[in-house]
């Protein structure tokens, strides 16, 4: 994505289910379990560079021992910073610390990072800043192990402020609004609930201390306390959970919105928020590992047993497109067989943006994400080819004209693929003052000489998706068009992002669209500005009625222009006004019919369409286009108590 946003979080589960002793015995080492969290985390460092925590549960601790420990670090580095400190820790307990191998307890006293289970959580900041605060995993302390809670997830709320009214109509005295500690605050409460239920009725029984202790992590029933917990919530969420006296959980939203994978062997229960991650991890086959079933939560009980149980009733599977078409990581097997297809449904698009010219057409992609859909539009190429070669060389056959050098012609026509865009590393823009900086950004991308016939050919790059078109006008173009094609033609693999989202990606301002800025401009240069009256006074009714199912009114906007009428104005808008290159810019969305064929799995498509699939959506919707009529700023779903 040649656009820079924030998105997507990454989490992972490892809970053993042996003792460390069979790890150290089987795999040479009591940390195999640590090991494999490094791992997953690792393999999942695309979802997330702001922030990266871990915690850990021990089982069996004495009293008056920890039994939890948590790290978190945030800013620049902060993933190999926390293992930075990991690995420090071990290094100083091999040096100082004289401990029986066999000394599991003794082990896990003196090292913070060893015990049963672990939970890792990287973060990609889409608002709330990158401080230590906002880091995960949070922790709601306790006394009591089996109110202990730590809580980390891939998730927006976009009713917040609803659950933290409910919280003060609970008796609470919240000192948090935002959705991760909210949830955190909500589970904690029914977990409190389920615990003194469970304490009162021991009474009659007489157990006390220990014995208390065991008797509620035996009958704490995880999946009850989520039911009552999650029933009101609204949004896309993955979220993983450890509570104290030794449970963990994996939750996903009713919808499936948000990806959410397991894997079990006799070893270890895992969990991702990427397939592919714990197909790595655990070099098993991906069939291996299954997706946590929307509305479910993955509960592993404190004796290592793992079962799903449904908490909300799944809906209709809305899975993000987003998350195939750019943000996962492309060595899934699925994924990179639908970012192919991304690229070959744009084949008959493209040679229409050329009049078909491929022997005067340089092909190339904007690194690096668009890599995949590239392999896919060339296949796509080499099929049309194939295609036309045939009928090419049947037409010379029954004219007989199909002389040597007429079949070599024909047989020697093929894509003309080059590099000619290539990424630079950041450039420190912090040494420039603001008059100078946009100069400086606009060289993010470098450019191949020489690869073209300058006024002669054309240049046709594709690129993932094109959310605010801001890169394009500043950088991209700049830099293409110094090289003197006739046209440049950029292909996105998604259709046009249209409308905000509101379940875990940075794109809530409706205003940063290009995709709007053109609508709007069409809009007033036609004489229909009215419509932006009507919409907003929609807007505003719809939201003081508080509908339970509400309407998306910026439809409305769209409405008067096709596809193609949008595509042409966003080519204007993105190209640079200021440059001697006199050449045509024509970009080139791919279309939502198009989008479903390649991803027929994953119909979460709000982005593109504003359908969407829970009723907090088209109240964000609505709410987004208030405040851009209002000129105010900051996503549209922000707590009433922020």
């Amino acid at each position: 994505m040649s656009d820079p946003i924030k998105h997507e979080c990454g989490v992972a589960i490892v809970r053993l289910k042996k003792p460390l002793a069979h790890y150290r015995e089987t795999y040479g080492t009591p940390l195999w379990g640590l090991k494999k969290l490094y791992l997953l985390m690792e393999k999942q460092r695309n979802r997330g560079q702001d922030g990266a925590g871990l915690c850990v549960l021990k089982q069996g601790m004495p009293f008056g021992q920890q039994y939890y420990f948590r790290s978190r670090e945030y800013g620049a580095s902060c993933l190999d910073r926390l293992w930075k400190n990991v690995h420090d820790d071990l290094a100083r307990l091999t040096r100082d610390m004289r401990i029986e191998a066999t000394d599991e307890v003794g082990l896990k006293r003196h090292y913070p990072y060893l015990g049963e289970t672990y939970m890792g959580h990287l973060r990609y900041g889409t608002h709330g800043g990158n401080g230590m605060d906002v880091c995960h995993p949070y922790a709601r302390s306790s006394n009591w192990p089996s109110r202990y809670l730590s809580l980390a997830g891939n998730f927006n709320l976009t009713n917040v402020h609803e659950l933290f009214d409910m919280l003060v109509k609970l008796g609470q005295h919240p000192t948090g609004d935002a959705d991760t500690s909210t949830m955190m605050e909500k589970i904690g409460h029914f977990l409190d609930v389920a615990n003194e239920a469970l304490a009162r009725q021991a009474d009659s029984k007489t157990l006390s201390g220990d014995e208390l202790a065991k008797k509620i992590a035996k009958e704490l029933d995880l999946g009850r306390v989520l039911r009552k917990a999650a029933r009101t919530w609204d949004g896309g969420y993955f979220m993983v959970g450890l509570v104290g006296h030794g449970a963990s959980f994996a939750l996903r939203d009713p919808n499936g919105i948000r990806p959410g994978y397991w894997y079990e062997d006799g070893d270890v229960v895992a969990v991702a928020s990427e397939r592919v991650a714990l197909v790595t991890c655990f070099n098993c086959p991906p069939e291996q590992v299954k997706e946590v079933t929307p509305g479910c939560a993955l509960i592993i009980s404190h004796e290592g047993k793992a079962q799903e149980v449904e908490i909300i009733p799944q809906r209709e599977r809305k899975s993000c497109t987003f998350e195939r078409i750019y943000f996962s990581r492309g060595n899934d097997a699925d994924i990179y067989r639908e970012r192919k297809a991304l690229g070959r449904e744009l084949v008959p698009a493209m040679l229409k943006s050329i009049d078909s010219d491929l022997a005067r057409t340089v092909i190339g992609y904007i690194p690096n994400t668009a890599e995949t859909a590239y392999y896919g539009l060339l296949e796509g190429l080499e099929a049309h080819l194939a295609e036309w070669k045939e009928q090419e060389i049947q037409r010379h056959v029954q004219a007989g004209t199909l002389a040597k050098d007429v079949l070599k012609s024909i047989l020697s026509v093929r894509p003309w693929q080059e590099k000619a865009a290539i990424k630079d590393a950041k450039l420190r823009t912090f040494i420039s003052g603001d008059d100078d900086r946009t100069d400086l950004v606009s060289h993010a991308y470098d450019i191949t000489r020489g690869i073209l016939r300058p006024g002669e050919d054309n240049l046709v790059v594709i690129d993932d998706s094109i959310v605010r078109g801001t890169t394009l006008r500043q950088s991209i173009l700049r830099m293409l068009s110094r090289l003197g094609p006739k046209k440049i033609v950029v292909l996105s693999s998604a259709p046009q992002i249209r409308y905000p989202d509101c379940y875990g990606i940075d794109m809530s301002e409706l205003g940063r669209f290009v995709a709007f800025e053109a609508a709007v401009s069409l809009l007033r240069e036609r004489g229909q500005g009215e419509v932006l009256d009507e919409v907003y006074r929609l807007c505003k009714a719809e939201e003081a009625a508080a509908n339970p199912q509400p309407v998306n009114h910026v439809k409305r906007v769209y409405a008067p222009f096709s596809d193609e009428e949008l595509s042409a104005r966003i080519s204007d808008l993105v190209r640079p006004k200021d440059i001697e290159w006199k050449g045509e810019v024509q970009i080139v969305f791919q279309t939502v019919a198009g989008l479903r064929w390649a991803i027929p799995n994953h119909t979460g498509d709000w982005y593109f369409t504003g359908d969407y699939p829970t009723p907090g959506g088209f109240r964000v919707v609505n709410r987004a286009f208030i405040n851009y009529i209002e000129k105010r700023h900051g996503r549209a779903y922000e707590s009433a108590h922020g």
